[in-house]
């Protein structure tokens, strides 16, 4: 579905992405991980057409994105979920929802609306509140909202950045436990997360970055059992050696 190849990246004089490839399969979860700096919220800025590749290439469904403008990759599929929400916070929820689905709304304004209702089967905590303002939400709250107007695009591929942080642990158990089931309805995702615990239990497989590269890749389960990404992401200390008695 997604193939990425040789894909690099520059914010400024500083190259943020060094030769990223990678494919993903329809209807695959894939959990980005890496410590601040790595190059994870690039990568998806990347897809989703904020950031332009100088070299490299992007293609969904055998079609390049590589260059192509926000909006275009939207009407192709791909909808992000960017870190820290960034909702419309002086908008209401049901406004910020409708904005999701900007790009089709004059055309299928009796689809948009149905859509809506399903967003609030999926979250049913944001039921009774489409006429709060966004701001006033908590950030769970307002991490459903954001995911919801994520969903409004009707997205093929949706790219999360950082869906968890910020929230308490019930919350963001509440979060992942949603996504599961999002994947389960067919949608491909791309999970970039600092809970590597919590990504690694939700998700298919796993890359993992470092200065803007991705240096192992694997399932979930053998990713798990790696020493490497246990000491480095998992916070487990290799167990020490037992001493020799002579």
């Amino acid at each position: 579905m997604l193939k990425v190849s040789g894909l690099e990246v520059y914010h400024g004089w500083v190259q943020a992405l060094r030769g990223i490839s990678f494919s993903i399969t329809e209807g695959e979860m894939v959990a980005v991980l890496g410590a601040n700096g790595a190059g994870k919220s690039t990568l998806l800025g990347a897809l989703a057409g904020l950031h332009r590749p100088k070299n490299g290439d992007i293609t969904l469904n055998g079609q390049s994105l590589s260059g192509r403008a926000p909006e275009y990759i939207v009407r192709q599929g791909v909808s992000l979920v960017p870190e820290r929400r960034e909702i419309f916070s002086s908008m209401t929820v049901y406004d910020n929802l409708l904005l999701g689905a900007y790009h089709r709304y004059r055309s299928s304004k009796d689809e948009v609306i149905m859509d809506i209702k399903k967003i609030f089967d999926l979250f049913p905590a944001l039921v009774g509140r489409e006429a709060h303002t966004a701001g006033t939400l908590s950030g769970g709250l307002q991490q459903m909202l954001a995911i919801g107007r994520g969903l409004m695009a009707r997205p093929r591929l949706l790219l999360l950045d950082e869906p968890s942080i910020g929230l308490a642990p019930l919350v963001a158990r509440e979060i992942m436990s949603t996504l599961s089931a999002l994947k389960k309805t067919g949608v491909t995702i791309i999970l970039v997360e600092q809970n590597t615990a919590a990504a690694l239990k939700v998700a298919d497989r796993a890359l993992i970055m470092e200065r803007g590269q991705i240096v192992l890749s694997g399932g979930t389960d053998e990713m798990m059992g790696n020493e490497r990404v246990q000491q480095a992401y998992l916070g487990r200390a290799r167990m020490a050696q037992p001493a020799v008695v002579l």
